[in-house]
């Protein structure tokens, strides 16, 4: 089921008061089960939150997992577990954050006891070290500088984070949050579910693909939005232009992007390489710059110019919707075919060789910036000469 914006709106569900069920937050709307086993005490982070990623619950059920979340408080009594983990339904894996220090005495062995007396768990994630002795395949993200040095066992995947305080790391408001690694640790830990539930899986070129056609082609902001999470981002690292969050990328595609394009705008494919959960593109990108195109290039008036720029994309897609855009490309090479880039510039720094410039004059040094030639090598290694560059040297001149 979706809204008007074409999101999902699965309802949470809540079992009992420490039991809620997530239906997948996908277009889809179905996957494996997940169970999520958390300490209360993590329940207040997303209060906290000033990141896009959303807490657990939401996360998985975007990348289309049917989720059951059971929280403890420090009161609750633990031989409680296995009937709360006894809601899930076939195929549920489970997914155990914080440390046995955070749960109650007696919640490991409770624990132990309840997921080696189900078959219905396949595999099991950690967040710090448990060791509950079962053979079932297990993921271990081990946080701390020391997290090298936790011993795994034959069943177990282990990956170690130095930059990790806590278990805490992989949740966004917790003190102890780091958004980077927690990106780190939710791939890995996304291609290892897949594996033992053999999915969810999606067409992830397909869901590029629709979400570039109707940037490039059929130039509706509402359905390239429809093909993104519920809070998506966009980052054209050269020029920082895109938007954080629906509404601002909602307002820069309206504004900025899908209609700032000219006619004649074309993506020409050059490599593709698809992950777990992300498309990494090589594709050049061409145009005719006959209006301002100002998330390229702010500021700079129409100059008629046609422009083959290399360009590289990470798309992050989340479930069967994309999450993010990372988007880098060489800002020199587009200013160099445009003629606005000088040739020679001033250096102003002393030479290594102590000389200076004689008076009245000035060091320049050739700027090393391709112009459509860039995109010719991207293209065809053979078509241009590779270290060309090499022969570019200081030259002294008239200061004017």
């Amino acid at each position: 089921m979706s809204n008007d914006s074409g999101l999902p709106c699965a309802i949470c569900i809540e079992l009992r008061p420490d039991v809620v069920l997530q239906p997948p937050l996908s277009r889809c709307g179905r996957g494996p089960g997940l169970i999520l086993v958390r300490p209360a005490r993590y329940a207040g982070c997303q209060q906290y939150n000033t990141s896009l990623d959303p807490e657990p619950l939401q996360k998985w059920a975007e990348e289309s997992f049917s989720v059951v979340q059971i929280t403890f408080d420090a009161g609750q009594n633990t031989a409680s577990l296995r009937d709360a983990i006894k809601v899930a339904e076939d195929g549920l894996q489970a997914l155990l954050y914080g440390s046995p220090t955070d749960y109650l005495p007696g919640f490991k062995v409770s624990l132990q006891e309840a997921v080696a007396d189900t078959h219905q768990v396949a595999a099991a994630v950690y967040y710090d070290s448990w060791d509950l002795g079962d053979n079932k395949p297990s993921i271990l993200h081990a946080p701390g500088a020391h997290g090298d040095k936790i011993p795994k066992k034959d069943s177990q995947t282990k990956h170690s984070y130095a930059d990790a305080i806590s278990p805490g790391f992989v949740i966004p408001g917790h003190p102890d949050f780091v958004i980077s690694t927690a990106g780190v640790a939710h791939t890995r830990t996304l291609a290892f579910l897949k594996k033992h539930l053999g999915g969810p899986y999606f067409d992830l070129e397909q869901i590029w693909e629709e979400h570039t056609y109707y940037e490039f082609g059929d130039r509706s902001v509402e359905k390239t939005m429809a093909t993104m999470v519920q809070e998506p981002y966009v980052n054209h690292i050269p020029t920082m232009t895109g938007g954080i969050g629906r509404a601002r990328l909602s307002h820069f595609y309206l504004n900025h992007f899908i209609f700032s394009n000219p006619d004649d705008t074309a993506l020409e494919l050059i490599s593709r390489t698809v992950g777990t959960d992300r498309i990494v593109d090589e594709f050049i990108f061409c145009l005719t710059h006959v209006k301002q195109v100002d998330w390229l290039l702010p500021g700079v008036p129409p100059t008629g110019q046609q422009l083959r720029i290399p360009f590289t994309s990470v798309v992050n897609i989340r479930g069967d919707r994309l999450y993010h855009e990372h988007i880098a490309w060489d800002q020199a090479t587009v200013l160099v075919q445009l003629g606005l880039m000088p040739e020679y510039l001033p250096f102003p720094y002393a030479l290594p060789d102590g000389r200076v410039p004689a008076a009245g004059n000035r060091f320049e040094y050739r700027v090393p910036a391709a112009g459509v030639e860039s995109a010719q090598k991207l293209q065809n290694e053979h078509q241009v000469p590779s270290n060309e560059m090499f022969n570019y040297a200081i030259r002294e001149v008239e200061d004017r």
